[in-house]
């Protein structure tokens, strides 16, 4: 999937929705994606290329939010992209997967309190079940355990329970 341009990730870099986000919020949206792909890729410990695989699933979660209805959910693409000059997450896991996984699950309730509180009710949906199908689709990405093994393993479906709860979607 090809890259914003330059001009393209300057334009949207700083730029928040219509929406009056305060500056330290808005980063926290913009780098939630980010997290909510390690810690998929963490919720159960893979071999190296399962993870990568995983990570690159992320990446193309995160840039399927180009094409979303909300006007929010495009403009944090935009600025993840500007933020990392293209590139993404890296494909990579929690060093202390417990304490990892409780701090990008406390990100996600704050970033569902910043919406509930400054964005509009439709983008801040729109928003909360972009981050849930990134999840998903990287705790999809591979097979859990061998080649025959489940596509999301029981501690893949625990997380993505936790983290549906965490952003308010359950």
């Amino acid at each position: 999937m090809p890259s914003p341009s330059a001009s393209e990730r300057r334009r949207f870099a700083a730029r928040a929705p219509a929406s009056p986000i305060p500056a330290a919020q808005w980063t926290l949206l913009v780098r939630l994606p980010g997290r909510v792909v390690i810690a998929a890729t963490s919720a159960e410990h893979d071999s190296p290329g399962r993870t990568v695989a995983e990570g690159l699933s992320g990446l193309a979660a995160i840039a399927a939010g180009r094409a979303s209805d909300s006007d929010l959910v495009r403009a944090v693409v935009s600025a993840v992209y500007a933020e990392t000059d293209g590139d993404g997450p890296d494909a990579e896991e929690f060093t202390d997967r417990d304490a990892g996984l409780a701090a990008v699950l406390a990100a996600c309730r704050e970033a569902a309190r910043v919406l509930a509180e400054h964005a509009d009710p439709a983008d801040s949906a729109a928003y909360r079940q972009w981050i849930q199908a990134i999840a998903a689709k990287v705790c999809a990405a591979s097979r859990s355990g061998h080649f025959a093994g489940p596509r999301v393993s029981g501690d893949e479906r625990r997380f993505l329970t936790d983290l549906g709860a965490a952003l308010g979607l359950v």
